[in-house]
């Protein structure tokens, strides 16, 4: 008997707007956000709800894939955000393809398997419409201990460390209890450990894992506590974790969108992909302000100026902005002859201030 599968497409559509990261959300249970199952379902189809009946509202943009009209994959996305927000891409590339078992609720009751391309847009922000409820999110109210632009997050020290710390003591055995001490160390930074920015997904499902993020209860019970891998049966048993601060999405949206922010950050160092995000004239310090909101951290100014001035990322335009207080500073463009020149052309970032 041939397998069930449903293919749907999902866009993370990033801008960034006064140092801000957003993403483009849409509303789970209204008519046109297509949804309600797997990585997109036909509009108006169900509701994505939780254990207690709860909507959970935020969602990316996404769709089926219709296989008779969709003449490539990409071209089915951006029809569904153009009818979910009003919204047309321009920059788009495919990020990753998220097929789980038991990803959507229906397949552990007999339904099919369900199957998502995820595509990842950067855009610059404007108003949008459509049939899903669109509108626009802080990417660190889904990740609140992501943004170090201002130091470590208090969250890490006051709740994610000791209830990391609980759910490391819950391990059956020694060796366990040895890698849960590890993985939790490595990704957080704790107990010495130096941060990376790039582990945004490891921490996401470590997380999950330890039964601390909304969606891992949730979709426990949605697949009426089938054991699968970052279920969230690795959490402590007996009384159910406090959950942690940061905006739950529907099915694994969360999942995506942190793959999304891990890779973006990636991208920094070896493609131009932050130009995407400013307008074709910038100042440095815009641009080093689009870069920090990205990855999360500050930067040394002057370090930073140097490397992009040096590496032929940029050129003057002869024009000033004025700001007040302070000198006119002068206008840049992305330089495109740098596409030719470099096979890594990225801002990098240099000289990162704890």
């Amino acid at each position: 008997m041939r397998a069930k599968v449903d293919l749907g497409l999902n866009a993370v559509i990033v801008a960034v707007t006064e140092e801000v990261p957003r993403i483009l959300v849409v509303r789970a249970g209204d008519p046109g956000a297509g949804v309600a199952r797997a990585g997109g379902s036909r509009p108006g189809a169900g509701v994505v709800r939780g254990p207690a009946g709860d909507v959970s509202h935020e969602a990316l943009p996404s769709g089926p894939l219709e296989p008779e009209t969709d003449r490539t994959l990409e071209r089915g996305l951006r029809r569904w955000v153009r009818e979910q927000t009003g919204f047309e891409l321009g920059y788009a590339e495919q990020l990753y393809t998220f097929g789980d078992r038991n990803r959507g609720p229906r397949e552990a009751h007999g339904g099919p398997r369900t199957v998502a391309v995820a595509y990842l847009a950067l855009v610059r922000e404007r108003e949008v419409a459509g049939a899903g409820a669109a509108r626009w999110r802080g990417w660190y109210e889904f990740f609140p201990w992501e943004d170090w632009r201002e130091g470590r997050p208090p969250i890490i020290d006051r709740a994610i460390a000791p209830a990391l710390d609980r759910w490391v003591a819950a391990a059956k055995d020694t060796n366990l209890r040895g890698i849960r001490r590890q993985r939790a160390d490595i990704a957080f930074g704790l107990s010495g450990v130096a941060w990376d920015g790039e582990r945004v997904l490891e921490r996401y499902e470590l997380l999950y894992e330890a039964g601390l993020v909304p969606e891992a209860p949730r979709d426990r019970a949605a697949v009426g506590g089938v054991g699968e891998a970052g279920s969230g049966e690795g959490a402590p048993a007996g009384k159910a974790p406090a959950l942690l601060p940061g905006l739950a999405m529907a099915l694994d949206h969360r999942r995506i969108l942190a793959t999304a922010l891990g890779r973006l950050r990636g991208k920094l160092k070896y493609r131009p992909v932050v130009f995407e995000l400013l307008p074709p004239t910038f100042s440095l310090l815009q641009l080093q302000r689009v870069v920090e909101a990205l990855a999360g951290v500050r930067l040394h100014k002057q370090n930073f100026r140097r490397l992009v001035e040096n590496g032929g990322l940029v050129e003057g335009t002869g024009r000033y902005l004025a700001e007040t207080g302070g000198r006119p500073a002068e206008l840049f463009g992305f330089r495109r002859e740098v596409l030719r020149e470099r096979p890594a052309p990225g801002v990098g970032l240099p000289g990162v201030r704890r």
